[in-house]
């Protein structure tokens, strides 16, 4: 596992923002930020916990995404972001953290 980004929840409209509308979310800086930092500003119907929309997560790439939610508390389950990508979020001590399983082939290094 490697740490990916940390994933701030944001009211706030930022000017680069990219609207990912069947997640409900908008994202800004992954990608960008030279400390790995996404903004998440979520639409008010989005089917998320409020945990994710309200407290920041940390983000880790991992080899096997089902292994490594195995025994966890999945908060949210595995989906597909864009291709190439899966992701899950888990509930850890209060604290919610995301896994990512990236197939390059598809997602190519930009992820």
């Amino acid at each position: 596992m490697k740490f990916h980004h940390l994933g701030i929840p944001t009211k706030n409209k930022l000017r680069d923002e990219e609207h990912l509308k069947d997640l409900k979310v908008y994202v800004s800086g992954f990608g960008r930020s030279p400390y790995g930092i996404e903004w998440n500003r979520f639409e008010d119907d989005a089917p998320y916990p409020d945990l994710v929309k309200t407290v920041p997560h940390v983000a880790f790439e991992v080899d096997d995404l089902e292994e490594e939610l195995r025994g966890k508390n999945v908060i949210i389950k595995p989906n597909s972001p864009s291709p190439g990508v899966v992701v899950a979020f888990i509930e850890d001590n209060g604290a919610p953290i995301e896994f990512l399983q990236i197939d390059r082939s598809v997602a190519g290094d930009n992820v």
